[in-house]
């Protein structure tokens, strides 16, 4: 193809389409993410919708729980009918529509405000599920089965995921402080635009006939003829391990998800955001976490190539990740005691610099270890199947996440903060106690097992 002729620092030229693309979609998502609850939660004399503490963070579940469960139909939709870049287009102008909805003034067009910001929201889900799982697939399509540029590829790709949700906090936390909330969700518009144009200009000279032709139209016949074959006891056993490592997904991001619901709000009403006579905005500690991601994954690399052989498996990077989370929550812990029951007291801002700071690492033993998992684990001909299994997690850890944060006004931030730690500790001992038999039903995926081993399961499968 021709757009592989043309080499960007060793890679197509099209992954930095494709990077663009993203970091301004994300940059869309994370602006309007990061100012969400607090619109809700904020007076209407202030231009918010006044909404309580509970009523907000059960929406703000709901609405992140779709965002991750819709990939399922807008991957399907690609896979068959319309391709992935006819699918990216489609989400990204639902999504553009969505943003632009939710910044109209009251009574435009005839809705009211509670009508037009529920409108805004389903555009932007079902836009996000046409976007979310293409782009990515996109990515993987520049290369060969057996590129080892690949890996690379996804790593410089996930930074430009970053570096938007990076800039999305600060511009959207500074522009909220000073021309109000409508002002922030047509910012995150506007990235949306961008991200558009960029796709509909340079998609056809970048990356020629990627993305263009659905893929069942390829290898429907191959697929047909693969699926009538029952799963052989290697698959079975992948597939629990996959299981397995979902649920655990499931805690990490409940925990983790708080960030943009109980611990915005606990930023907005109880952290001393005062740097001499500034004021910090709230949303500005949203970009902490992409933040991190940027300067510690270079590390994180580095340290697993340095590790060598004794680079710990995917299960105890898990461990790990549920050890971080813990670490993250208990400096929530000491911002709630550095309160000390009073309500009016404000804390340290360090506390949740600490907190996002061990959640990033948690993140980065967990997130794209998984993806990698799913990959190298997942039969051929289940391996959709599987992802969408996956990404189903995250949307359950959404609603969770949501739920929790919603109990605060019953349970206290305390009680929320402590229990994940708490749940968080116990999943990653748990972890660590059965990663050996994780591994084991990996059959060889993954190789802690002793060679003698390796050679007598490889002989048992001769027989």
């Amino acid at each position: 193809m021709s757009n592989q002729h043309q080499q960007f620092f060793g890679h197509p030229r099209g992954l930095f389409l494709l990077f663009g693309t993203e970091l301004w979609e994300r940059f869309s998502y994370y602006a309007m993410r990061a100012i969400l609850v607090l619109y809700l939660t904020d007076t209407t004399i202030n231009g918010g919708l006044g909404w309580t503490t509970k009523d907000a963070l059960d929406l703000y579940g709901t609405y992140t729980g779709l965002v991750y469960i819709t990939p399922l139909i807008g991957g399907y939709l690609a896979d068959n009918y319309l391709g992935q870049r006819r699918s990216v287009l489609i989400g990204g102008m639902l999504m553009a529509c969505g943003q632009f909805t939710l910044a109209m003034p009251a009574n435009a067009f005839g809705l009211d405000t509670l009508s037009a910001f529920y409108l805004g929201l389903a555009l932007l889900i079902a836009g996000n599920g046409m976007f979310k799982p293409n782009i990515s697939t996109m990515v993987g399509n520049l290369y060969q089965e057996g590129d080892n540029r690949r890996d690379g590829a996804f790593t410089i790709f996930y930074m430009g995921i970053n570096i938007g949700a990076l800039l999305a906090g600060f511009v959207s936390g500074s522009v909220t402080t000073s021309f109000g909330w409508k002002a922030g969700f047509v910012v995150a518009g506007i990235g949306m635009v961008i991200s558009l144009v960029m796709q509909m200009t340079l998609a056809q000279s970048w990356l020629g006939d990627i993305g263009r032709e659905p893929a069942a139209k390829r290898d429907l016949s191959t697929k047909n003829s693969v699926q009538k074959q029952p799963l052989t006891k290697e698959e079975f056993d992948r597939i629990k391990v996959i299981l397995v490592m979902s649920l655990f997904t499931i805690v990490f991001w409940a925990g983790f998800e708080q960030a943009g619901g109980l611990m915005n709000i606990y930023t907005q009403q109880y952290t001393d955001r005062m740097i001499g006579g500034f004021e910090v905005p709230a949303a500005w500690f949203q970009s902490l976490n992409p933040f991190f991601i940027i300067t510690l994954a270079p590390v994180l690399a580095v340290l697993w190539v340095k590790l060598g052989k004794r680079e710990p498996n995917s299960p105890v990077k898990f461990a790990l990740a549920m050890f971080f989370l813990a670490l993250g929550f208990l400096c929530m812990v000491g911002a709630v005691m550095e309160q000390g029951g009073d309500t009016t007291a404000k804390t340290s801002m360090l506390w949740l610099v600490g907190a996002f700071f061990f959640h990033t690492l948690g993140e980065l033993c967990l997130s794209p270890i998984g993806l990698s998992l799913v990959t190298k684990l997942a039969p051929l001909r289940l391996a959709s199947l599987m992802m969408g299994a996956w990404f189903g997690c995250n949307a359950i850890a959404n609603y969770v996440a949501g739920y929790v944060g919603s109990h605060v006004g019953e349970l206290g931030a305390m009680a929320i903060f402590s229990g994940i730690a708490v749940t968080a500790t116990v999943s990653g001992v748990i972890l660590l106690l059965f990663s050996n038999t994780l591994v084991r039903w990996m059959h060889g995926a993954e190789s802690p097992i002793s060679h003698a081993e390796q050679v007598e399961e490889q002989q048992t499968q001769i027989a």
